[in-house]
């Protein structure tokens, strides 16, 4: 794995209250250091991120969990209307996108007190059952559950060669496959480093990385902080 894989973009300010887009708009990808929800309340847009791609719609929530990179295209012809609130610090989603029965009952109690706007979003969710299903997401699904895939064995079972693997992932998810990987394996290890007993050196073998100076830059460049500047806040 090369240095540059673990390089990633500036991180984005934490969505808050009603943002509107319009059609034929992108956000390229970017992360956000703390979770948030996002409910869907007019039109529909694609997101394609560290979960997985989805079509979202009105009536459909995204849940972020801290650190979650993905990119946005607007492809809907009436654009999106999208309410924004932030998560406890911490929290970790078990489903990235659901449906809610009452999603302008959910922003109103956020735009009251969002402290209550996650029990309320979560007792009115329903998790998605589609989802994007092309080989570039069967890659980022494989890539999220083993970050020690080979890309070039996960081709060859696959059919595909590895340039088309290569163009078509980012053309997809807006990252090659090799940076995809490389951030997995820096989530994972940033997990690990603040939630396990293991020496960091310890912690860079399982995750898959060359050493612990690698595994340092690659947790830094997703989480501005380096593993054990982690582990000495949790403690």
């Amino acid at each position: 794995m090369r240095d540059q894989d673990v390089i990633e973009v500036a991180f984005a300010p934490t969505p808050h209250g009603l943002e509107c887009r319009a059609r034929g708009e992108f956000m390229a990808r970017h992360r956000h250091c703390r979770p948030y929800a996002s409910i869907v309340l007019r039109g529909g847009f694609e997101e394609a991120g560290d979960r997985g791609r989805r079509f979202v719609a009105a009536g459909d929530a995204l849940l972020h969990g801290p650190f979650e990179a993905h990119l946005d295209r607007f492809t809907s012809k009436a654009g999106a209307a999208i309410f924004g609130f932030e998560l406890p610090e911490g929290f970790e989603p078990q489903a990235a996108f659901v449906s809610v029965r009452d999603p302008d009952f959910v922003v109103r109690v956020a735009a009251r007190n969002a402290e209550d706007a996650l029990p309320a979003l979560l007792a009115m969710a329903s998790t998605q059952r589609d989802r994007a299903a092309d080989w570039p997401d069967l890659l980022s699904e494989a890539l999220t559950r083993d970050p020690n895939l080979s890309l070039r064995r996960w081709a060859d079972r696959h059919g595909l060669a590895p340039g088309t693997v290569s163009r078509g992932f980012r053309q997809v998810y807006g990252v090659s496959p090799n940076a995809f990987r490389a951030q997995a394996r820096a989530k994972l290890a940033w997990r690990l480093a603040i939630n396990g007993q293991s020496t960091l050196s310890a912690i860079a073998a399982e995750a898959g990385f060359a050493d612990q100076s690698h595994m340092t830059r690659g947790v830094r460049a997703i989480t501005a902080l380096t593993p054990g500047a982690w582990r000495g806040k949790v403690k």
